[in-house]
C-alpha cells in the first residue's frame, strides 16, 4: 500500500490521489487502506517517512549506517557521503514532498507536520554537519546548510536547470565542504 501511495502521490499530487486510487493500485479494499492508515494525511505521512529512509525498518535516520558514515574518514569523505545521502533522499521523496506541500496548503494537520518535518530536518542537518566537520558548527553554518540541502535547491538544479543527479551530488559535496570550510576545499 505504501509503494502504491508513494507512486500515486508523486505522480498525481495530493488532490489527484484518493484512498480509493491507492486501494485499487495496491490490490486491496478501501477499508484495508483506512484500517492501516486511518486517513489520507496519515497515509501520505507514512509514505514520506518510508521514502526518506528508503525502507520500513524502524531505525531513525541518525542511527543508520549511511548517516554514521558522515563522521568516518577525512572530512571531505564525509562531505561526499552527506551529498550522496541527501541526493538519495531527494530522489526518493521529491514527488511525494510536492504532494505534502500541496496538501499542507489546505490541511492544518499536514501544515503542522510540514513545519515539524523541517524542524527535524534542521536538527538532522546540524548533527550530520557536526559529524562531517568533526566539531560543533555555528548557527550560520547550520542554517546555510539547511537551506542548501533543501528540496527546493534540488528542484531548481535538477528539474529546472537539468543538472544530472550525479553532478548535483558532486556540486553538493563541494558546497558542503566550502560552507564548513573543510581542509582541502576553498573557502566561500
Amino acid at each position: 500500500m505504501l509503494d502504491a501511495a508513494t507512486r500515486l502521490f508523486a505522480e498525481h499530487g495530493w488532490a489527484g490521489t484518493g484512498m480509493r486510487d491507492v486501494a485499487r493500485a495496491a490490490g486491496v479494499s478501501v477499508e484495508t487502506v483506512y484500517a492501516n492508515f486511518g486517513s489520507k494525511p496519515d497515509l501520505l505521512l507514512a509514505a514520506i517517512d518510508v521514502a526518506v529512509v528508503g525502507d520500513t525498518d524502524a531505525v531513525p535516520l541518525g542511527e543508520r549506517p549511511e548517516f554514521v558514515q558522515l563522521g568516518q574518514g577525512k572530512a571531505a569523505d564525509g562531505a561526499r557521503a552527506a551529498a550522496r545521502l541527501v541526493r538519495g533522499i531527494h530522489e526518493r521523496t521529491y514527488g511525494i514532498g510536492k504532494a505534502l506541500r500541496e496538501g499542507a496548503s489546505g490541511d492544518h494537520d499536514l501544515a503542522k507536520r510540514l513545519v515539524e518535518g523541517e524542524a527535524r530536518r534542521r536538527v538532522d542537518v546540524e548533527q550530520g554537519a557536526q559529524l562531517v566537520a568533526g566539531r560543533p558548527i555555528s548557527v550560520t553554518e547550520r542554517d546555510g546548510l539547511w537551506a542548501v540541502l533543501g528540496m527546493e535547491v534540488f528542484q531548481l538544479l535538477v528539474e529546472r536547470a537539468a543538472l544530472q543527479p550525479a553532478r548535483y551530488e558532486e556540486w553538493l559535496a563541494d558546497t558542503i565542504g566550502r560552507l564548513l570550510r573543510l581542509d582541502g576545499m576553498e573557502e566561500p
